[in-house]
């Protein structure tokens, strides 16, 4: 009798162990697996609205009303997809966002034709350094508002834009500020000469 109640003790025991260590493990994998990435939605089509394009080059020997209109332009397409971010619109506001970006581009690119230390071209780019400095804000509330998916493009945008203000702060106050020598991370210090 106690050799029957030992056997099933034993069985008993063996049957736990087989548990614990088979099926838990197997449990335990499948949920440690990693979860997919979720997908993004199209990056949105940079693109200049062909009024738009026709009217900036009209003005393309009047870089002060051209800047003005580039500016006024890329504002209107930043309310416009504030907007269907609200009524959650998002591929809409993406687009929108698409052509905002198309427009700082471009303005960019306008300014970059320009002798960088005449005063006229320092007033351009610090008009369009104080509305990217006003977008920022707007950019960065849409996206907090705005799906993952689709969040990720308005974040490289709001990137753009800062990358932007950086270059158009630095039009003005490159040649004046000292900066420190660029190092090399794999040259070796000079060593001093060891001479009695």
């Amino acid at each position: 009798m106690a050799q029957r109640s030992t056997n099933k003790l034993w069985n008993t025991f063996l049957v736990f162990y087989a548990f614990v260590f088979v099926f838990v493990p197997a449990v335990c994998a499948q949920e440690a697996q990693p979860q997919p990435t979720p997908l993004t939605a199209p990056p949105p089509f940079k693109l200049i609205v062909k009024e738009e394009r026709d009217e900036l080059e009209r003005h393309a020997n009047d870089s002060s009303k051209r800047l003005r209109l580039t500016i006024e332009y890329a504002a209107a397409h930043l309310g416009r997809a504030e907007d269907h971010t609200a009524r959650e619109n998002y591929e809409a506001a993406s687009a929108e966002v698409g052509m905002y970006h198309a427009l700082i581009e471009n303005a960019l690119a306008f300014l970059s034709t320009f002798k960088r230390d005449s005063n006229k071209t320092r007033d351009l780019y610090k008009r369009l350094e104080l509305a990217l400095r006003a977008h920022g804000p707007r950019l960065t509330s849409m996206r907090r508002t705005t799906p993952l998916e689709f969040a990720v493009w308005i974040k490289k945008v709001e990137d753009y834009a800062r990358e932007g203000r950086t270059e158009a702060l630095n039009s003005f106050y490159g040649h004046t500020v000292v900066r420190d020598p660029q190092k090399k991370s794999n040259e070796k210090p000079k060593e001093k000469d060891k001479r009695p």
